[in-house]
């Protein structure tokens, strides 16, 4: 009985040994083959046609930045809609769209019959002016004599006042109209009505054509002065402690990244937009350009702050998926892929921290790393 339980255990712990080694090699085939899969080789032939190229960690003063967008605007003070108050035909046009105008410059003049009309009764009301003046003050000099009665005084002076006020709403009705009443005489009363710019800038629209009726009130022309042009950038909630009056940016329009300009934020709005945890920030473009224009949306750029940190040139860190990986050589034209994660971008730079552990004086692919992660997934598919 004892020689069989004696057996029983011998045999027992002989199969466990035999499992427990198993399951051990198992695990050591497994482990090269999981590394494996982030070795690549390449021939000299390949690197050379990849343009491969080596280099090494780098000490970076890096600036991390916000990113918001907006839409250039202008302000309500640098665009015009120019119409008149009293209608006529169109004599003369003296402008073309996107021609750039000074303020006061006459951009077109209209016939208009009833401005005649209105420069006579000026010259008439100041002709019999000038008789009220010295009837006025002829009845004032009887009544302090005591010669004529009060009520001839008053009715003079009555006459006197209602032409004075006429004159001053002629005069404002005429310089309404463009015409200097200083100069206005009966050898050279005006037939025509100038219809001048009221700011300067760029003939954005014209509304007219020679011989048309032109409407009174209706719009003619359209000016803007892009000169002036500044950014609206909505910034959310959780980032606007991070913005500040002074601070520089930078921005492109949102179709061409590539073209950036530089910017100062000016403004910032002390209330959320409607419908929604945003507010607005002014920023004034710092360089004159002819290459933005109002409404265009705009992706920019705030400057947070400056640090310094272990960097590598952007090109060199590849993604796949959310993840971020470089490759480093490990032997001669051997390289291995290590997972980071990436911190502020600069001036072509990006903050690197790696993950897996690597050497500060590794070897790191900065140029041709998107054909080694290439070349990984597709042997990574092809073994599945």
């Amino acid at each position: 009985m004892k020689h069989n339980i004696f057996i029983a255990l011998i045999a027992i712990l002989t199969f466990s040994s035999c499992k427990n080694s198993s399951e051990e090699a198992k695990k050591e085939e497994a482990a090269p083959e999981s590394k494996s899969q982030t070795i690549i080789h390449f021939t000299d032939a390949q690197i050379k046609a990849i343009g491969l190229e080596l280099g090494s960690f780098e000490n970076k003063n890096l600036t991390s930045s916000l990113k918001i967008n907006g839409k250039l605007s202008l302000p309500p003070q640098y665009q015009a809609q120019v119409s008149i108050l009293s209608g006529g035909i169109v004599k003369n046009i003296y402008v073309q769209e996107g021609e750039f105008v000074k303020a006061g410059k006459t951009l077109a003049t209209i016939v208009n019959t009833e401005v005649l009309q209105l420069q006579q009764d000026y010259l008439e009301n100041n002709a019999n002016l000038s008789y009220l003046e010295k009837e006025y003050q002829r009845q004032k000099e009887l009544r302090d004599d005591n010669i004529n009665a009060g009520k001839t005084y008053q009715q003079a002076q009555r006459e006197l006042q209602i032409a004075q006020a006429k004159r001053e709403t002629f005069k404002s009705k005429l310089m309404q109209l463009g015409i200097n009443v200083s100069n206005l005489s009966s050898k050279n009363i005006a037939s025509n009505i100038a219809i001048t710019a009221p700011i300067s800038g760029y003939i954005q629209h014209i509304n007219l054509s020679m011989g048309k009726y032109a409407e009174p009130n209706a719009l003619l022309f359209e000016i803007i002065d892009n000169r002036f042009l500044h950014l609206d950038l909505k910034v959310f909630e959780k980032d606007i402690h991070k913005i500040q009056i002074g601070q520089q940016i930078t921005f492109s329009d949102a179709n061409d990244i590539a073209h950036t300009h530089p910017a100062t934020i000016y403004a910032i709005n002390k209330a959320f937009e409607p419908n929604e945890q945003a507010v607005i920030v002014h920023a004034k473009i710092n360089e004159i350009t002819e290459t933005v224009l109002p409404g265009m949306y705009v992706e920019a750029r705030v400057k947070i702050n400056n640090a310094n940190a272990i960097a590598l040139p952007t090109e060199a860190i590849v993604n796949n998926g959310e993840e971020h990986f470089i490759f480093i050589e490990t032997a001669k034209n051997t390289f291995q892929q290590i997972k980071i994660t990436t911190g502020a971008t600069d001036m072509g730079y990006t903050e690197v921290k790696a993950i897996d552990k690597v050497a500060s004086n590794a070897k790191v692919v900065i140029k041709g790393a998107y054909y080694l992660l290439s070349e990984l997934t597709k042997g990574s598919g092809e073994e599945e």
